[in-house]
């Protein structure tokens, strides 16, 4: 164990221990993998969220903890049988944990990235669909006007500040699922402009976004005609901007 936790100290995980823990017993080809630089929830194939063991595939973007709190504030919304789509889903972690909480949703998630929806799929074998497509565009055209919430961990990293993300995300997370656009929130903005079309009267939209943006992506919903608000979890260094039809 302790040359194990060497490696990877040496590679530059902070972690070491913990992550030698995790891939005690795992064969040589994962140890390389991680001391290359693969995320490790991608070399384990799984990542903890919100109380679920998540399958993660090489390639797809891994859920962060911090995505928690958009659960949280989603839940609060949720009775157990209302209709929910999962937006720029990646893995379907944050669907997961809604269906784990409230079983009687009619969950759909969407992704634009085919890896992400495959394994999304793995994830959520009680949702309703698990769609490939850009953004609300995804979704069965039935379900316009009937949703009562949409909820994002849309791509929010500003395109000239990926490069500088750590190396195990640019190099091994699909650059769709982390570029936000020249400030970060080009995606926010789309995604309130079409939601409006799909919500029911009263719906809910959900978007997470970095601290700094939460004014930008509150006016982006503002904009879109919604009664928009900010949440901050110093915590989880996480935020959520809601809006109300």
């Amino acid at each position: 164990m302790s040359s194990l936790v060497a490696r990877l100290r040496a590679a530059g995980c902070v972690f070491a221990e913990e992550e030698a823990a995790l891939l005690a017993g795992a064969p040589e080809s994962a140890v390389a993998r991680r001391v290359a630089g693969e995320p490790l929830e991608q070399v384990l194939g799984w990542a903890e969220f919100a109380g679920l063991r998540v399958a993660v595939a090489p390639g797809v973007f891994v859920p962060r903890r911090r995505s928690e709190f958009l659960v949280g504030r989603a839940l609060a919304l949720l009775r157990g049988r209302e209709t929910v789509a999962d937006v720029c889903c990646g893995t379907g972690a944050i669907g997961a944990a809604l269906q784990a909480a409230r079983p009687g949703l009619v969950l759909h998630a969407a992704d634009v990235d085919p890896a992400a929806v495959a394994c999304a799929r793995a994830n959520l074998p009680g949702a309703a669909g698990v769609h490939a497509g850009d953004l609300l565009a995804a979704l069965p055209a039935s379900l316009a006007g009937r949703v009562d919430l949409v909820v994002a961990s849309t791509p929010y990293v500003p395109s000239d500040a990926v490069a500088a993300m750590p190396p195990e995300a640019r190099e091994h997370e699909p650059r769709a699922a982390l570029d936000g656009g020249g400030d970060g929130v080009d995606v926010v903005r789309r995604l309130a402009a079409q939601a409006p079309g799909w919500l029911r009267p009263g719906g809910h939209l959900l978007v997470e976004c970095a601290g700094h943006q939460g004014d930008l992506a509150r006016d982006a919903l503002a904009a879109a005609g919604f009664t928009a608000s900010v949440a901050r979890d110093e915590e989880h260094d996480a935020t959520v901007v809601a809006g109300v039809r």
